[in-house]
């Protein structure tokens, strides 16, 4: 596209798509020659005062020598770009680098003056920061570090954008005008600031979808059934607050399908159409999309099918899809998608394919898949539970999870959060955005598809080569509760959006069964939980026993939760009754308001009613009132009924109800789990700075080590040159020398000093002790040589053994610390016990680069061998101390060098007192990109 003038090629990766902060889109890409049209077109649509601040002069037309200009650009000194929406502009930035006097330069000056101009009709969107940012990073690209501004102080807007992008600046006023200077390196501020647009411009794309005036469903059959004619049914029996359009082609104008107006298209409705729904064959939904693009529809919910879950075919058809709507501004839910719920009474939108949408609640659901979709709307709503939102993205080709957690995290309605995902499209940014949301209210996640290793037909996602367990321990490093089947999250939704967290592990339990007892006691020690011995109420218990038992064990200091267990009553004559479930839930309920601070769940064993009767005046369902005592449905009399005394019962108080031990167990097991990490995420910890660490030494070592490798792929580098890189950052690795021969060997030993070890590098060998390719405690020459001989006898010759001699290491315990740049997820630090513990049993800690110290502490202890760290039976502790120490140094060495892809140190023999590495391994390789590091963008397609 450039001319061959120009010095480099048209940079199509500066090219991309952003959310702007009403939640429209634009695409931000290089001016070309071929603009000059729209240019022109651009420059006519901006008023006379924007123009003033442009030029600071009356400016009404561009000469044909201005267009030359602002559309010929090498690419390096001078660089435009533009924003536009529907192919035409609707901002322009640029640069020109120049000198220390201000005159046009070429590098290795490193400054440039930049200068924007935003149509009238698009100011206050958020244009001009988006295109600082991108404009800022090419800028970076190109070797310039700062840049120079000049506005009229009566310029407001544009001295708002400079000074709120939270770059170092300064200013100056010489001759009416304002001088703002800044450097281009991404600051805490800067990085902040542009995440609080992001994510302000992401949760309003999502409420475009979720909170319509009106909405038009597009494929809406003439006659009853198929799937736009279910839409429009379930908007309307949800009772709708805006206004509803039925669109189809073979519509006779001014027609009506069940009440509700009908055209022949988008283009023919008067009014704004803010959401469109649709429902046509793929073939035909260009063509909706144009129509809805031309109209101006804010957001689109595709639930037509054949997309690229049908195939490469289908693929290419939704990337097109996907490309076309953001044309337009507009952002896609689906392909392939369920639809979009909203149960608050200003909206009550249901514009999906579930015929009966749920209460109104407090848990917010995502899905990926419709089906699992269906299948949790169905069990929360047996169980009683309400929904504030819910949306089903099918392929999410564009509105992913990550835009959902985005609104949700300032989503007043909105306590606890669900999400069912079969991928993560970007992992690095979900770990970030789910760490912020967990601080303010709890995510449950399930990942379907974990073990096959591939991602869904018809995602687009980012490859990984974590396994899926390291991926869990990530997500919990984030606060996210991460359980593995639906019916587990629902059960720690359903206690997470009715109860308060709980303070510990101690768990009070009561109840009329001691055997359910003893089965919850068991359960709670199996879960990690501190469980309190069982009292039992006998079978004999009245509802009034229950609520006594449970008022005196949470007014207990001793305990942190109760969980009540319950059966049916057994009468004088042997035979069962279940009394008046709502009875025995009023009086629970009654105890619970008593002491809202600790959190109750109750197990019960065939108890008709009480389920039903505790959902009834949920939480999640505000304004359920409560039913009666005896007025439920599936009531029985009780020979205690006419005993109990009239409970005065918040209508707020959740008590959620589990039909096992089990389940109840593992709900609140998860919710101490999380409070937990709630209170330490307050006080996260800090990075610590080693003042022996050569981080410049370093940087400096690495491009040299690149430069001799000269392989874009990367290489492990030598012993030697892996040994002196680690020891710039404080980390020792124990000599090992050589040894070709049996001479070579002793001479090693000599220089060491015994004992000695002697040990093979074969990779097949390599700490491989129990094969006998490590032999220990050599204490003088003749057994050095013997071991040799045995060593090249039992396993070949020395040059396929490659053995090594290495002095003797303080008896300890023998770790492994390992640390790898994943392409998707971003750096990893790895801790687990050397050998079996971690290569059989997966027994492995894993946490995010950087690690604070708190971090290094949770890493070390959280594998399930830890206790052998500690004095497990009365064996020595070890220095833990230091192998925290150890920890945050290989974390601040590839945090501090992207360049260090990938970091193994095995052995790690950690002692009494200190410890010693005896072996390293170290890979270089040109860092991958951190697309969270750059301007925002979405991704591409």
């Amino acid at each position: 596209m450039q001319t061959p003038s120009d010095r480099h090629a048209y940079p199509s990766h500066w090219e991309a798509d952003v959310v702007l902060r009403d939640g429209g889109t634009a695409r931000i890409r290089p001016i070309t020659a071929e603009d000059a049209d729209r240019l022109v077109s651009f420059y006519e649509q901006v008023s006379d005062e924007s123009k003033y601040y442009r030029f600071f002069a009356p400016y009404p037309r561009l000469s044909a020598k201005d267009v030359h200009r602002f559309t010929h650009h090498d690419q390096v000194d001078r660089v435009g770009l533009a924003a536009t929406v529907g192919g035409e502009f609707i901002a322009t930035v640029r640069f020109d680098r120049i000198d220390s006097r201000g005159m046009s330069a070429s590098a290795p000056a490193d400054e440039a003056e930049v200068a924007f101009l935003v149509q009238d009709a698009h100011q206050g969107r958020g244009v001009a920061s988006t295109l600082l940012e991108h404009i800022a990073a090419v800028a970076r690209e190109r070797g310039i570090r700062r840049f120079a501004a000049e506005v009229l102080p009566a310029n407001t807007k544009m001295i708002k954008v400079f000074t709120d992008a939270g770059y170092q600046q300064k200013r100056s006023f010489e001759d009416g005008v304002v001088r703002l200077e800044f450097d281009l390196e991404p600051t805490d501020r800067s990085l902040a600031v542009q995440r609080a647009r992001e994510q302000r411009a992401e949760a309003r794309s999502v409420q475009r979808l979720l909170t319509p005036k009106s909405v038009a469903v597009i494929g809406v059959g003439r006659t009853p059934g198929g799937v736009g004619r279910s839409v429009l049914r379930n908007l309307r029996e949800a009772g709708f607050t805006g206004r509803l359009y039925a669109v189809n082609s073979a519509f006779e104008e001014g027609s009506e399908v069940d009440g509700v107006p009908a055209y022949r298209s988008v283009r023919d409705i008067e009014e704004t159409v803010e959401l469109a729904v649709v429902t046509v064959p793929a073939e035909r939904v260009p063509q909706a999309v144009d129509e809805c693009g031309e109209r101006g529809v804010l957001g689109l919910v595709v639930i037509s099918a054949g997309y690229a879950e049908s195939g490469p075919e289908g693929r290419e058809r939704q990337r097109e899809l996907v490309r076309q709507a953001r044309s337009y501004g507009t952002r896609i839910l689906g392909p392939n998608a369920f639809g979009v719920i909203n149960t608050s009474p200003e909206v009550r939108l249901n514009a999906s394919l579930a015929p009966h949408p749920p209460e109104r609640g407090r848990i917010g659901l995502f899905t990926q898949s419709g089906a699992i979709g269906i299948a949790l709307l169905s069990g929360l709503h047996r169980r009683g539970a309400g929904l504030s939102t819910f949306v089903s993205a099918g392929n999410r080709a564009d509105v992913s999870g990550n835009d959902v957690l985005q609104y949700w995290y300032e989503d007043p309605d909105t306590d606890v959060a669900l999400m069912y995902l079969e991928s993560i499209g970007n992992p690095r940014k979900f770990t970030r955005l789910a760490r912020r949301a967990a601080t303010a209210k709890p995510l449950v996640v399930v990942q379907g598809a974990r073990h096959s290793g591939i991602a869904p037909t018809g995602h687009a996602v980012q490859a990984t080569r974590l396994p899926h367990a390291t991926v869990s321990a990530l997500l919990r490093q984030a606060g996210v509760i991460r359980v593995d089947t639906v019916t587990e999250m629902v059960d720690a939704g359903l206690l997470l959006a009715g109860q308060p967290l709980p303070a510990g592990p101690r768990v009070a339990i009561l109840g009329n069964s001691e055997s359910l007892g003893l089965l919850t006691y068991d359960a709670c020690v199996a879960d990690g939980l501190r469980p309190l011995p069982p009292r039992d109420l006998t079978t004999g218990a009245t509802p009034a026993d229950f609520r006594a038992a449970l008022a005196e064990a949470l007014s207990d200091d001793a305990c942190d939760s109760v969980i009540v267990t319950a059966i049916p009553w057994v009468g004088e004559d042997g035979a069962t009754a279940s009394p008046e479930g709502e009875v025995l839930a009023t009086e629970l309920r009654a105890a619970a308001a008593g002491c809202p601070a600790k959190p109750v769940a109750v197990v019960h064993v065939e108890l008709g009613g009480l389920a039903e009767a505790l959902a009834a005046a949920t939480r999640t369902r505000p304004d359920a009132p409560v039913p009666a005592p005896g007025s439920g449905e599936g009531a029985q009399s009780s020979p205690h009924a006419e005993r109990l005394p009239t409970a005065e019962v918040d209508d707020r108080t959740v008590i959620p109800a589990y039909p096992a031990a089990e389940r109840a167990v593992r709900a609140l097991a998860e919710a101490v789990k999380y409070a937990q990490w709630r209170r330490e995420a307050k006080e996260p910890g800090k990075v610590h700075e080693y003042e022996d660490i050569d981080e410049s030494g370093t940087a400096r070592r690495i491009d040299e080590l690149l430069a001799e490798q000269n392989d874009p792929r990367g290489a492990t580098l030598a012993q030697d040159d892996a040994r002196e890189l680690l020891g710039r950052y404080g980390i020792d690795v124990r000599d090992a020398l050589p040894a070709p021969d049996p001479d070579a060997a002793v001479a090693a030993a000599r220089a060491l000093g015994y004992p000695v070890a002697l040990k093979t590098t074969a990779p097949h060998l390599r700490h491989r002790a129990d094969l006998g390719g490590v032999r220990l405690d050599l204490a003088d020459e003749e057994q050095l040589r013997r071991a040799y001989a045995e060593l090249t006898e039992t396993f070949g010759k020395p040059a396929e053994l490659r053995p090594v001699v290495q002095a003797m290491a303080p008896r300890g315990v023998d770790t492994v610390v390992r640390a790898v740049i994943d392409p998707a997820a971003g750096a990893v630090l790895s801790f687990g016990l050397a050998g079996a513990a971690s290569e059989l049993l997966g027994d492995t800690g894993h946490r995010l680069v950087p690690v604070t110290e708190r971090d290094a502490g949770s890493l070390v202890r959280s594998i399930r061998t830890a206790p052998l760290l500690f004095g497990w039976r009365g064996s020595a502790p070890v220095d833990t101390p230091a192998l925290e120490e150890l920890l945050q140094r290989v974390s601040r060495l590839v945090d501090d060098h992207p360049e260090v892809v990938a970091v193994s140190l095995e052995p790690v023999v950690v002692a009494q007192r200190g410890l010693s590495v005896l072996g390293a391994s170290v890979r270089l390789a040109p860092p991958p990109a951190r697309s969270d590091l750059g301007p925002r963008a979405l991704p591409g397609y």
